[in-house]
């Protein structure tokens, strides 16, 4: 079977779609935001999941008084409703960002509006409901809620769309069709045939779903660094079946003693980044702490970068760690808290 000029013509798609890529991941001259990134803006670029970036935005607002959040529960802010009105009539960011000074405008930007229109639909007239009962919908928050706090981020200059309209994805998705061609006019419904059918259908989709997509600019990665280290990363407030309470944090090597690897569970109750130096530069270390609901104190444990962004405060999990040094081997068991 000869297979020559189809896998010429993939060849030659994979180097167009790698230059295009290529070029689009220039940096381009953008404006320096003359304020404060927000924090649901530097979540999402951290790549934080849709559900904290929402989480971050309902304790934005609640700092600034349109929700109060005590404990575990949320409430609408007395006069909520009337701000937001006056809200809506004022400029937005990207309107008035020339005048505004480094500190956060007053009024409500497009993501905040709308979580709070999907928080006040929530409490349906309820004078409080705990905060985990207002989170939506993960397909709410993906195709609505991250749109909203990506174009402010665009609007910020923290980054910026791939391709300036939809005809780059567009004309790489339709070039697909000439190495699917040769490939099934020459194979067939062989296996080389079927594999190419997949791959052209999977990188079709690919190139059309992510749009003219998404970059962080220099400014945003800047922006979205290392998240900084708790005023106190050994200690922490935690909800168990008998209230708040104050609990410790402790390393897992001063608390945990076993064998080798041990399996421990629990649930995520605080995370956070610590940056060391060494002859070779600087490093950052990951760190999740557990707590099993009753005790007096938490345990700490060094996870990987991947593991610390996959989890959130409230998630329950179990995992085979090495005692001694307190280093997470794998996740045996990961439920979301939201």
């Amino acid at each position: 079977m000869d297979l020559v000029w189809p896998a010429a013509a993939w060849a030659l798609w994979t180097a167009v779609l790698a230059a295009a890529f290529k070029l689009s991941g220039r940096e381009r001259p953008t404006r320096t935001p003359e304020y404060d990134a927000p924090p649901p803006v530097v979540e999402l670029l951290r790549g934080m999941r849709a559900q904290e970036v929402f989480h971050s935005a309902l304790f934005e607002l609640a700092g600034r008084g349109w929700v109060t959040i005590e404990g575990d529960r949320l409430s609408p802010a007395p006069s909520a409703g009337a701000r937001d009105e006056r809200a809506r009539d004022e400029p937005t960011r990207s309107e008035a960002g020339a005048t505004m000074n480094r500190h956060r405008p007053e009024p409500l930007l497009p993501y905040e509006r709308w979580v709070l229109e999907r928080v006040t639909a929530r409490l349906a007239g309820a004078p409080y409901a705990p905060v985990i009962a207002l989170m939506p919908d993960g397909a709410d928050l993906e195709s609505e809620f991250v749109p909203l706090v990506r174009q402010c981020a665009i609007d910020l200059g923290l980054a910026r769309r791939r391709w300036p309209t939809m005809i780059v994805p567009l004309l790489l998705a339709a070039a697909l069709v000439v190495p699917w061609y040769a490939t099934v006019s020459r194979a067939g419904a062989s296996w080389p045939g079927i594999i190419a059918t997949a791959v052209s259908f999977v990188a079709g989709v690919s190139l059309l779903m992510g749009g003219r997509g998404f970059l962080p600019t220099a400014r945003g990665l800047e922006v979205a660094g290392p998240e900084a280290e708790p005023l106190n990363p050994r200690y922490e407030w935690i909800f168990t079946g008998s209230g708040w309470q104050g609990v410790e944090i402790e390393p897992a090597g001063s608390s945990v003693r076993g064998p080798k690897r041990q399996e421990v569970a629990g649930h995520v109750v605080k995370r956070w980044v610590e940056i060391e130096s060494s002859g070779e530069g600087r490093y950052q270390k990951y760190y999740i702490a557990l707590h099993d609901g009753s005790s007096e104190k938490a345990t700490a444990f060094l996870v990987d970068q991947g593991l610390y962004k996959d989890v959130l405060p409230g998630d329950p999990v179990r995992l085979l760690v090495k005692p001694r040094s307190g280093k997470v081997v794998r996740v045996l068991a990961h439920e979301r808290h939201w």
